[in-house]
């Protein structure tokens, strides 16, 4: 059984930068796909970035590019977020997520692509 744990996530003010991370156990995290979405009180979860299963290629959301930067160790069998400039709008708890499928590569944006979710970590941007 695969589990995604995510960390790193806190208080920042605007302007701040936070590391998150979500570490892989189970399963076979070299050959997924990755993903991070967040979800904001009384919205509904929304596409982060995400990362092919050998870092080749990656995706972002509009509203985070430039600003966010997604990678991963498959040697740690871990997924990062580099998150710069944090704006409040930013504020959500954020959830790694890993792909149904294997070799996975391209833009991987909704909900039911991704079979294995974390728990989410809270990240706070204060103005």
């Amino acid at each position: 059984q695969v589990q995604l744990v995510e960390s790193g996530g806190g208080l920042v003010q605007t302007g701040g930068s936070l590391r998150l991370s979500c570490a892989a156990s189970g399963g076979t995290f070299s050959r997924k796909l990755m993903g991070w979405f967040r979800q904001a009180p009384g919205k509904e979860r929304e596409f982060v970035a995400c990362i092919s299963w050998d870092g080749g290629s990656t995706y972002y959301a509009d509203s985070v590019k430039g600003r966010f930067t997604i990678s991963r160790d498959n040697a740690k069998n871990t997924v990062y977020l580099q998150m710069n400039s944090l704006e409040p709008e930013d504020t959500a708890v954020y959830f790694c997520a890993q792909a149904r499928i294997n070799y996975a590569r391209g833009y991987y944006g909704t909900s039911f692509q991704y079979a294995y979710w974390g728990q989410g970590t809270q990240v706070t941007v204060s103005s």
